[in-house]
């Protein structure tokens, strides 16, 4: 008498192939639609410009065309920013809503915004730093070092890590250090002057070294983000249920953290403290895909750059012949968003 053998139907295995064929083919057609709004990105803005002016630009860059000169110094450099911190954001959103298994967390809730201002801030008064080249460090080590702090505090106890410690120590420090931020910049003016530009959230005035020296970053953050996939579904099950499933659950979670810091920090550091990106994104992600996070965070990387490159086009032609930067446009579009996505009744849960 042999024991009970668990079988799959043809009709399961059916089904799933499907569901696999449809969201893979959701993918691509997100892929596609972002590959178009780099374009859009690329044409668009004060100067509009035609798209036979980009062929040109591929096949031979000109400095001494002005159209060229705007593609490749201006427009190129910012939709590039855009493209990384979107899908930064994104993922870094994705994973943190999973690691705190509370649908309204942040990736600012490990106090990465906080700790990038402070840093920023005194790299400027105390560093003297006047470039975005020079003051761009800063505020990615000020991200690492708060989040990793948070994650430490948030640690603490028999029980080690939970969602409510690591949302109440996130409040704590990011009030903290947002204190002393604020003191920092009510004594000096030039520094305060400086802070501004890059607080509200911007894509422009971005160079391309920026991106690149960026990059490592994104790409060490994306890797561990992806990896957390299949550890956020079983997390999202409970701790003890993830626990006989074979997951190391504190090895997990600060996977988990370590890619929210590396890739939140490195989003906040180039393009500053963007808001409900990563808070909206991954629950229309979810809402496409279901509670599978494998496929919730591909969405994610793809769904919040497409967002972060529409509004940047969108705060360049909205109020000519200026601009309004892209972090006021996210918030503007995003609230409305996250309120109809958290009132349907049909919404996934995570």
């Amino acid at each position: 008498m042999g024991g009970a053998v668990t079988t799959t139907t043809p009709s399961a295995t059916s089904g799933q192939g499907t569901r696999t064929s449809r969201l893979a083919a959701g993918l691509l057609v997100s892929v596609l639609v972002l590959v178009a709004l780099v374009v859009v990105s690329i044409l668009v803005g004060s100067v509009s410009l035609p798209l036979h002016t980009l062929f040109d630009v591929l096949r031979g860059y000109d400095p001494d065309n002005p159209d060229h000169l705007i593609v490749a110094t201006m427009r190129v450099p910012r939709t590039v920013v855009g493209l990384l911190a979107g899908a930064a954001l994104g993922l870094a959103g994705a994973v943190m809503q999973g690691l705190a298994r509370n649908p309204l967390a942040d990736p600012g809730i490990l106090g990465v915004n906080a700790g990038a201002a402070l840093l920023m801030v005194l790299g400027i008064s105390a560093f003297g730093a006047t470039t975005f080249n020079g003051y761009v460090w800063f505020g990615f080590a000020g991200a690492a070092a708060a989040g990793l702090l948070v994650y430490r505090i948030g640690s603490f106890g028999r029980d080690g890590v939970t969602p409510v410690k690591l949302a109440l120590a996130g409040a704590a420090i990011s009030a903290a250090l947002g204190s002393v931020t604020t003191a920092v910049l009510l004594t000096d003016t030039d520094a305060f002057d400086q802070f501004r530009f890059w607080q509200v959230g911007s894509l422009a005035n971005r160079e391309l070294a920026v991106a690149e020296q960026a990059l490592p970053f994104f790409a060490v953050g994306a890797v561990l983000a992806l990896i957390c996939g299949r550890l956020l579904n079983a997390m999202a099950l409970g701790d003890d249920v993830a626990r006989s499933l074979g997951v190391h659950v504190a090895l997990a979670q600060g996977l988990a953290a370590l890619a929210v810091v590396t890739l939140c920090g490195a989003a906040t550091a180039i393009a500053g403290p963007i808001a409900f990106v990563g808070l909206a994104v991954p629950h229309a992600a979810r809402l496409i895909t279901g509670p599978d996070y494998r496929w919730v965070l591909l969405y994610s990387m793809v769904l919040a750059p497409s967002l972060l490159l529409a509004a940047d086009v969108i705060g360049r032609v909205v109020a000519p012949p200026g601009e309004v930067q892209v972090g006021v446009v996210t918030a503007v579009i995003g609230a409305p968003v996250l309120v109809l996505l958290v009132r349907r009744r049909k919404v996934a849960e995570l």
